[in-house]
């Protein structure tokens, strides 16, 4: 995949002379740059590949400039677009605005101040992409860099480094809490595409109808509710990184279209019959193991090995020694108040580090979180913590007042309640820290009979 530096634009102009010295004055400056000379090409175009911007010529021979604004506004409502034209009445300005223009420039025209409005175009096309991907339902914004000093999580660290400046689809393994999505926005930072979006959806947080909306967009008309075309994450990803977390849940009827896309950069919108392109990276995290769930015939073959072109396997929390108590102290520091900061007492430190953590990194920040709200001075003891885990490690067992060891279901009824109740019975939460699907999370409730 060829990235671009600044963004991809298509100058639409009957004027080719003009057309061909613009092209190459943009190129010079960083952009990919493609060019039409009539409005029926640009739509064309337009239905075929992703823009960041479209520098438009109103008066056209066949179709005018007027339409294809029009369909962008209906189609592609990010694309900014720039109206060139030897018109000067301040009517059409006005209108073209009305019409979804970001600007108007009339010709003859300076270069270095079309260059000006084209950054300023895309700077607010960045804006918009971010507003949509941060009010998303489907998205998760993490806040917080990756804390540890073990060799394990830096020996991580530093492949996964190397592994970012290459533009290979990555797969992240690891267990439920291990903080997969901080390593993909790591990867993304440390990428030569840390200037475009990072785009993250959770493939079992939807349906799949609403799920592959989401991801590929859908056009006017698809379905009952769809009332004007909606351009999808993988759009609004586009020259970035889209992460699919819990991919491992992907449903077989998605699977084929992922993978298509991930072979050439094809997608079509739901209720779409053209192909659209976008260039993103796709780093995918699982807490399943996907060759045995290929074996299972659970998960494609051909698309495991499409996303594992790098893997990263990322440690649990308890073979990573000392971090335990790093990040107890970030969560600490996070999470008291101006006035009121607390620390571990020694005897705590010592339950953490014992402590198997099944929940992982998630899992201590929410024991944390809690021992601050239930302590009742600046120091917190183990009884604040309420970790039910004794002697530490994975044979560790549960105990209660009224007898010696626990069942399997009993244990399970004891970890589930207390997830619950650490995530305030947020569902989707406590299923994501759990690695089971809202529906399973709801059958366990009902089994056990729990409450708030």
């Amino acid at each position: 995949m060829n990235l671009m530096k600044n963004g991809h634009i298509l100058i639409t102009d009957d004027d080719q002379t003009l057309c061909y010295l613009l092209k190459e004055e943009l190129i010079n400056e960083g952009y990919e740059v493609d060019i039409t000379f009539d409005g029926k090409y640009a739509i064309e175009n337009l239905k075929k590949k992703t823009y960041d911007l479209l520098l438009l010529d109103l008066e056209m021979t066949d179709v005018q400039g007027e339409e294809v604004l029009k369909y962008t506004k209906e189609n592609h409502p990010t694309l900014q677009v720039i109206v060139l034209t030897a018109k000067t009445e301040i009517r059409t300005a006005i209108q073209c605005i009305k019409d979804g223009a970001y600007d108007f420039i009339t010709k003859p025209y300076e270069f270095g101040q079309l260059l000006v409005i084209i950054e300023r175009a895309l700077e607010h096309k960045g804006l918009i992409i971010k507003n949509e991907i941060l009010t998303s339902k489907v998205d998760r914004v993490t806040s917080h860099s990756i804390i540890g000093e073990s060799t394990t999580i830096r020996e991580v660290l530093s492949f996964a480094e190397r592994a970012a400046k290459s533009d290979s689809n990555i797969l992240l393994e690891g267990d439920t809490g291990t903080g997969k999505e901080l390593f993909a926005e790591f990867v993304h930072k440390h990428s030569n595409r840390d200037s475009k979006p990072f785009v993250a959806i959770n493939c079992a947080s939807l349906p799949d109808a609403l799920f592959e909306s989401e991801l590929f967009g859908h056009e006017k008309g698809a379905f009952t509710d769809a009332k004007t075309s909606k351009q999808g994450l993988v759009e609004m990803a586009n020259g970035g990184t889209l992460f699919l977390d819990e991919i491992g849940e992907l449903s077989l009827a998605i699977q084929p279209k992922l993978l298509r896309f991930l072979e050439n950069g094809e997608f079509r919108r739901v209720g779409g019959v053209t192909n659209l392109s976008s260039d993103v990276r796709v780093i995918g995290a699982t807490n399943k193991n996907l060759m045995e769930e290929a074996d299972k015939k659970n998960f494609r073959r051909d698309l495991l090995f499409r996303l594992n072109v790098i893997t990263l396997t990322i440690p649990p929390l308890n073979k990573r020694g000392n971090d335990v108590l790093l990040l107890a102290k970030y969560f600490l520091h996070k999470k008291s108040s101006v006035h009121s900061k607390k620390h571990l007492s020694k005897d705590s430190e010592n339950v953490l580090m014992k402590y198997s953590f099944p929940g992982n990194v998630r899992e201590l920040e929410h024991i944390i979180e809690r021992s601050l709200i239930f302590s009742e001075y600046d120091e917190i003891n183990p009884k604040d913590l309420n970790i039910q885990d004794v002697g530490g490690g994975d044979d560790a067992l549960y105990y209660s007042e009224n007898m010696d060891v626990l069942s399997l279901d009993q244990l399970e009824e004891i970890h589930i309640k207390q997830i619950l109740d650490a995530n305030d019975w947020n569902r989707e939460i406590t299923a994501r820290v759990l690695g089971i699907s809202q529906k399973t999370l709801y059958t366990k409730i009902r089994k056990y009979n729990l409450s708030k």
